[in-house]
């Protein structure tokens, strides 16, 4: 029997995020997987090296790669969509619950245990640091767009930030005061700082 948990994976790249929004640059679901991953292995490092804490660096970040993998089967339902109405919301959640089933049934069933820890319901403490990661890869997105003269994404912005502070994370503060505005300048500039 073949197993096509991996091919699945591959088609993330086909899968557009912000769909309802002008884009300067596309984004998909495997380069934005990419990133989530990346900040949150640097939030998981902010908050053991700075603030002294034990979070498990290497198991956050494997839930991060995996975090929207559903989405080869869902596609990216924009956050208006999902949440602007309790019924879509409860019903997408379904949706979502199916998806994530029949992705993990094509993993090999000797290694699905695995994959499922990673995939369905991962530990809540962990995943609140890939909600953070994944935050803050959208208000990135938002900053790149507003630098280039794209002002669709300036309320975007200021609700994705204040859902970032609603989380009171320090490591998130430390992010924003340390690293965020470096992708409001161009690259000659991130050069000569």
């Amino acid at each position: 029997m073949n197993h096509h948990f991996f091919a699945y994976l591959y088609r993330l790249k086909y899968i557009d995020r912000w769909s309802l929004m002008w884009n300067m640059r596309r984004e998909n679901v495997a380069e934005h997987s990419f990133y989530v991953s990346t900040i949150a292995h640097m939030l998981c490092t902010i908050a053991n090296e700075v603030y002294g804490r034990n979070v498990p660096t290497d198991r956050v970040v494997s839930i991060a790669l995996f975090h929207d993998a559903s989405e080869v089967l869902t596609g990216d339902i924009p956050q208006p969509v999902k949440h602007n109405n309790e019924q879509i919301l409860r019903n997408f959640r379904e949706i979502e619950d199916v998806a994530v089933e029949r992705l993990i049934q094509t993993i090999p069933p000797d290694i699905s245990g695995i994959y499922r820890s990673l995939i369905q319901d991962p530990d809540p403490e962990l995943y609140r640091w890939v909600k953070a990661a994944d935050l803050l890869e959208a208000y990135i997105k938002c900053l790149t767009e507003l630098s280039t003269g794209n002002r669709e994404f300036v309320v975007a912005k200021q609700q994705i930030l204040e859902s970032l502070q609603k989380m009171n994370m320090p490591e998130i503060d430390y992010f924003l005061e340390h690293m965020s505005a470096s992708f409001e300048k161009t690259l000659d500039e991130i050069t000569l700082d």
